[in-house]
């Protein structure tokens, strides 16, 4: 029988096995960032044992940082104090830091990718759950707890018990206007919350293929929204030319040898999945979510469910929503375009070719937030900052900002933001903040409207 992507990779880097047990495995990359680490570290230095392989880790300010001002000392003391400590961290053991300012320095799951950090057939794992977005280049990735942490930079090594294996196809040609995050929003809808608990995701068929690496770390950042443990995408020609060229790709003939062995890491034609799903991209349309958790999701055009459920109806009271409600047309005060799942250059690009030549409503508060000092020069360099500037909308610098507010970026108690992040959790954005998730296209949208609009009715 043929083995998956999966299984090449993590049968690779397996160094000892317990019969019928977990398994230890090797880790090529970890990254850390200021607010998992600082407890792991601690915990080595009580028991005085060194960082296994410094080299292998790299760290960045992100998660509580301030996006604007970032050239002035932090004003909030919770963060400046981590954000200290992971200096004097670094310092001490010998750890590569893209700090506040620095030129690479942005949210662990966008600099990483674009510096070439990450690359096919590796392991990869980050003291936070949304790691499953550098799956898109074929490597292992996932998010771990403290302890864990721990236990890579003394070993450089987790012991794991082996997930099992699943596989979701999307097949066909998508209709104008959905974009990668509708295509993991509908498929979380579909599957909900819990159906890849125990698993590691493939995602497969022409519409991954056809993506942009962008867009597929869009797709595999919210796997762990459907339960699983990550997702991967099998490296192609896509892959290879976004690598190529970055600042730690490997260069001249170590590239080539290394595409070699990348080509051999897609599943086999035999291989077999524990679980398997097939959707067709035609029933796909532009999504947003009306309830607290990513399942909770439906097309733009259609009318939240009435379900019978103590906790649907639970999270409805939160939302404010009723049964059977359309949320077209709904007033709408807060934008956020950012976040780990929709901050890369493409996403900006969709935004601005929106707003262009329109203006945001006066009742609305837009945030845009790269995901690195790179995409900010990005769009700067390509003009996109001016076309926001017209159009009334803010550019602030990059970090995690109001996908999870742990920073001064919070949508105040009872607000509506529609959000390009991957969460939707009750005051996940703020106390009492609430959250529709959406695609860059729809957040545009929804700034220049001042409300929920059907974009399929926009689209030239």
């Amino acid at each position: 029988m043929g083995k998956t992507l999966f299984d090449k990779v993590w049968d690779a880097h397996v160094v000892d096995s317990i019969e019928n047990g977990p398994q230890i495995l090797y880790i090529d990359k970890h990254l850390i960032h200021e607010v998992t680490s600082p407890q792991a570290f601690n915990e080595l230095r009580e028991r005085n044992i060194p960082i296994a392989r410094p080299k292998q880790v790299i760290a960045t300010a992100d998660h509580n940082t301030p996006t604007i001002d970032q050239h002035l000392p932090v004003k909030d003391e919770l963060s400046r104090k981590q954000l200290e400590q992971l200096s004097t961290n670094c310092k001490e053991n010998g750890i590569t830091l893209y700090d506040l300012g620095h030129q690479y320095n942005g949210i662990v799951h966008v600099m990483a990718p674009e510096l070439g950090i990450t690359q096919p057939g590796m392991t990869m794992v980050c003291g936070d759950s949304h790691t499953s977005t550098h799956g898109a280049f074929g490597a292992i990735a996932f998010g771990i707890g403290t302890s864990q942490v721990a236990q890579v930079f003394a070993s450089q090594c987790l012991l794991l018990q082996k997930p099992k294996s699943l596989r979701v196809n999307v097949n066909g040609t998508l209709k104008k206007g959905v974009y990668p995050k509708d295509v993991i929003l509908y498929v979380i809808s579909k599957l909900g919350t819990n159906s890849g608990t125990g698993y590691f995701c493939e995602y497969a068929g022409n519409v991954f293929e056809e993506m942009s690496m962008e867009g597929r770390m869009t797709v595999c950042n919210m796997s762990i929204e459907m339960g699983a443990r990550g997702g991967m995408i099998a490296p192609d020609v896509t892959t290879f030319e976004y690598v190529k060229g970055r600042e730690f790709a490997p260069k001249g003939e170590e590239f080539d040898k290394k595409v070699a062995y990348w080509k051999s890491l897609p599943s086999d034609a035999d291989a077999e999945f524990d679980k398997e799903y097939f959707f067709d991209a035609a029933d796909i349309e532009p999504m947003v979510t009306y309830g607290t958790n990513p399942g909770m999701g439906i097309k733009i055009t259609e009318n939240i469910p009435e379900l019978n459920d103590a906790s649907f109806e639970k999270s409805l009271k939160y939302m404010n929503f009723q049964k059977g409600e359309s949320l077209i047309n709904k007033p709408i005060n807060y934008v956020f375009i950012g976040s780990c799942t929709n901050s890369r250059i493409e996403d900006f690009r969709v935004a601005a070719n929106y707003v262009k030549g329109k203006h945001k409503a006066s009742n609305v508060t837009a945030w845009l937030v790269p995901g690195s000092k790179q995409v900010e020069a990005q769009i700067i360099k390509e003009g996109l900052k001016d076309i926001f500037d017209e159009a009334g909308f803010k550019l602030r610098q990059p970090g995690c900002s109001a996908c999870l507010a742990m920073n001064d970026d919070k949508i105040p108690q009872g607000e509506y933001c529609v959000s390009t992040s991957n969460r939707n959790f009750e005051g996940r954005q703020g106390q009492g903040a609430r959250t529709i998730l959406a695609s860059p296209l729809v957040a545009a949208a929804t700034a220049v409207e001042g409300k929920i609009i059907d974009i399929t009715k926009h689209l030239n």
